[in-house]
C-alpha cells in the first residue's frame, strides 16, 4: 500500500497561471524532455495531478517538412486540456513557418520556444542555450513566432538558462527583450550552459528575474525533486509557477504531491515496490499504444527502469533483465520476480534523478562569443542546426 506520510505543514500558495487566454489551475509545468515527455508519460503524470504538460522538443524545420516523427511528437490525447508543444529553431523564417503551420492546422493551444537546451550537439551549432547570445537572432525568432501565434490567439512562451557561463550571462537582457516582444511567460532554469545539470540551480537568479519582470509570469526550473522543493522555491523566489524536469523521471506521482501541496494537503505518495511495478508496466503499455509497436514501446521503457527503481533494493541481475526487456509478456514476468513486500525506502528514493554529471566546456560555433550580433558566416553555419527531428 502507498505510505501517505505527512510532511511539514506548508503549502504552495499561488494563484492559477494565466497564459494568454488559458488558465492553468495548478501552476506546474512538465518540462519538455527528449525521449521522455511523449503522450504515454504525459498521461501518467496527468492522472496524478493538474498542470501544463509539454511535448518533447521538436525542430521547426522538421515540422515545416512535415516529417512523420515530428508530427508524432506533437500529437496529443483527446483529453489534454491545453495542447502544449515546444519548438526549437535557429532561423526566424523556419520558426515562423512552423508556428504558422501549427496554428493554422490547430495542432496546439500553447507554444513554447526552447532557448535552454545545453546539449553539445545543439549548442555547437548555435542553438538552445547558445542562441540568446546573438541578440538580433533571438529577437527575430521571438518576434516572428509571436506574430504567427497571435493569428489564432495562441500564447507563446520561452524557456531559457542563465547564459553560456558565469562570464556570459544573458537571462536578464533576454527576458526583457522577450517581454517587450509579447511573450506570455518566461521560464528560467537557474543554471548556465556550462553547468549542464551539475551543481545547484541558482534560485537567486530566478528571484532576481521575477523582481525585474513584474508584468509577465516568470516560472522557475531547477532542482525540484519534491513538493517541499517546490514550496521552498516559491518562498525564496516569488515566482508564478514551477517547471519540473528530471525530478519526475520515473516518478509521475510527483505531480500528485504537487497537487496536494497546492490543495494544502500534507499527503505525499510513497509507493512500495508493488505499486512501482504496476506503474512502470502501465507506462510500458501506454508506450506500446503510443508507438503502435510493441518492440518500439519496450525499447523506450528500458531507459525508465533505472529511474523508477532508483533507491529501491532491486537486484542488479533483475535490473539488467528489465533494462533489456523484449516484450510485455517478459516484462510482466520480470516484474513478478520483484519482492512486492518492500515498502517505500524513504530518502534513498528521493533527491536528484538521472546523471547530473560535471560542468562542461561550452560547445559553441567558432568565434560565437566575439560579437552579440550574428555574422554572415555564422548565419550560413546555422543551416545544419535543425537537421534532427528533436533538438534534444
Amino acid at each position: 500500500m502507498t505510505d501517505t506520510s505527512t510532511t511539514r505543514s506548508k503549502q504552495l500558495k499561488l494563484p492559477p497561471l494565466q497564459l494568454g487566454r488559458h488558465t492553468v489551475d495548478v501552476p506546474v509545468v512538465l518540462a519538455p524532455m527528449a525521449g521522455v515527455t511523449n503522450k504515454a508519460f504525459r498521461r501518467l503524470c496527468r492522472e496524478y495531478g493538474g498542470g501544463l504538460y509539454v511535448t518533447e522538443m521538436v525542430t521547426a524545420r522538421s515540422l515545416v517538412e512535415r516529417r512523420e516523427e515530428a508530427l508524432r511528437i506533437i500529437e496529443h490525447d483527446n483529453d489534454e486540456a491545453i495542447r502544449s508543444i515546444q519548438i526549437y529553431g535557429v532561423d526566424a523564417v523556419n520558426v515562423g513557418k512552423a508556428v504558422r503551420m501549427v496554428v493554422e492546422e490547430d495542432r496546439a493551444d500553447h507554444i513554447d520556444l526552447n532557448f535552454g537546451c545545453p546539449a553539445p550537439k545543439v549548442t555547437r551549432l548555435g542553438g538552445g542555450s547558445a542562441l540568446p547570445w546573438k541578440t538580433d537572432l533571438f529577437q527575430a525568432i521571438i518576434k516572428t513566432a509571436v506574430e504567427e501565434a497571435s493569428r489564432n490567439d495562441v500564447p507563446l512562451t520561452i524557456k531559457m538558462r542563465k547564459g553560456i557561463d558565469d562570464d556570459h550571462l544573458t537571462f536578464m537582457e533576454s527576458a526583457k527583450m522577450a517581454r517587450d516582444l509579447g511573450v506570455s511567460a518566461i521560464a528560467l532554469h537557474g543554471r548556465t550552459m556550462a553547468q549542464h545539470y551539475s551543481g545547484k540551480a541558482d534560485w537567486n537568479a530566478i528571484a532576481d528575474l521575477r523582481e525585474a519582470i513584474p508584468d509577465v509570469p516568470v516560472l522557475g526550473n531547477g532542482d525540484i525533486f519534491s513538493a517541499e522543493d517546490a514550496i521552498a522555491m516559491v518562498e525564496q523566489t516569488g515566482i508564478d509557477g514551477i517547471v519540473v524536469g528530471r525530478g519526475c523521471q520515473g516518478r509521475p506521482w510527483l505531480f500528485g504531491d504537487l497537487q496536494n501541496a497546492f490543495d494544502g494537503s500534507e499527503e505525499r505518495f510513497r509507493p512500495g515496490v508493488s505499486e512501482v511495478a504496476e506503474m512502470i508496466y502501465r507506462h510500458a503499455e501506454l508506450l506500446v499504444e503510443t508507438f503502435g509497436d510493441e518492440t518500439k514501446g519496450l525499447r523506450e521503457i528500458r531507459k525508465h527502469v533505472a529511474w523508477y527503481f532508483h533507491g529501491y533494493p532491486v537486484g542488479g541481475s533483475l535490473r539488467a533483465k528489465m533494462a533489456t526487456v523484449p516484450d510485455l509478456a517478459a516484462f510482466r514476468e520480470y516484474l513478478a520476480e520483484l519482492d512486492h513486500s518492500i515498502e517505500y525506502p524513504g530518502a534513498a528514493v528521493e533527491g536528484p534523478r538521472g546523471r547530473a554529471g560535471s560542468p562542461k566546456k561550452p560547445h559553441l560555433p567558432h568565434g560565437w562569443l566575439d560579437s552579440r550580433i550574428l555574422g554572415d558566416a555564422e548565419r550560413l553555419g546555422l543551416v545544419d542546426a535543425e537537421l534532427d527531428i528533436s533538438g534534444g
